[in-house]
């Protein structure tokens, strides 16, 4: 299977979407999908048919390193 490209429409994808339980009712969702080709996707849930931004498994872990060790504390 080909890899998925960054802004290919989110609703396009055969994608079981994930939003996290930290997500509130206004809306401020981020939801994930694992994708069959061992990429994840993100998209913006307020925004299902929107693009989806792809990423490697190991892009991710990196990023999620960083975010659990404050790296990103700053923009918030």
């Amino acid at each position: 299977m080909p890899p998925v490209h960054n802004g290919v429409r989110a609703s396009s994808l055969d994608a079981r979407w994930v939003k996290s339980r930290h997500s509130n009712a206004e809306g401020n969702c981020v939801e994930i999908a694992a994708l069959v080709d061992g990429g994840v996707a993100l998209r913006n849930s307020r925004d299902p048919d929107g693009p989806a931004l792809v990423y490697t498994a190991a892009e991710l872990a990196a990023f999620l390193a960083g975010a659990k060790d404050g790296e990103f504390d700053h923009l918030l």
